[in-house]
């Protein structure tokens, strides 16, 4: 019988594990026939500039590196995104961080995520204050 060593999870430590997780995370979202047409039909999009972004984004959120300036709510507001859309992202991101990490970090992390989403709604007029969709 062969045994496979099985790799213990960490937590997030810095900046290659959030590049890992941006990148599993990214690669799911490009097969994700929901997601990916966001993507595919914006306007200018480019993977090249998005994802060192995103690396920047998680960092500075995380890890508080002061790497990222932006406002990621402007770059959504005219998105053709809905409700539908937010709720498969943050499955998306919570099954990546699940996969590939553990630890107060990745909980951080994956509150963050839940909390980007249901902002990002409300603002959006998707969701109630309650927390209800409308």
């Amino acid at each position: 019988m062969v045994h496979q060593s099985i790799q213990p999870k960490h937590d997030l430590q810095g900046r290659e594990d959030i590049r890992a997780l941006v990148d599993a995370f990214y690669d799911k979202v490009q097969a994700d026939p929901l997601l990916f047409p966001v993507f595919t039909n914006a306007a200018n999009f480019d993977w090249d500039h998005h994802l060192p972004v995103m690396y920047r984004f998680w960092e500075t959120l995380l890890f508080r590196s002061g790497e990222y300036e932006g406002n990621p709510f402007l770059k959504h507001v005219d998105l053709p995104i809905d409700a539908e859309h937010f709720q498969c992202w943050l499955s998306l991101f919570l099954t990546t961080m699940d996969e590939l990490y553990e630890g107060p970090k990745a909980e951080e992390a994956k509150l963050r995520a839940k909390s980007i989403a249901v902002v990002f709604q409300k603002r959006m007029g998707l969701m109630k204050s309650d927390g209800l969709l409308e």
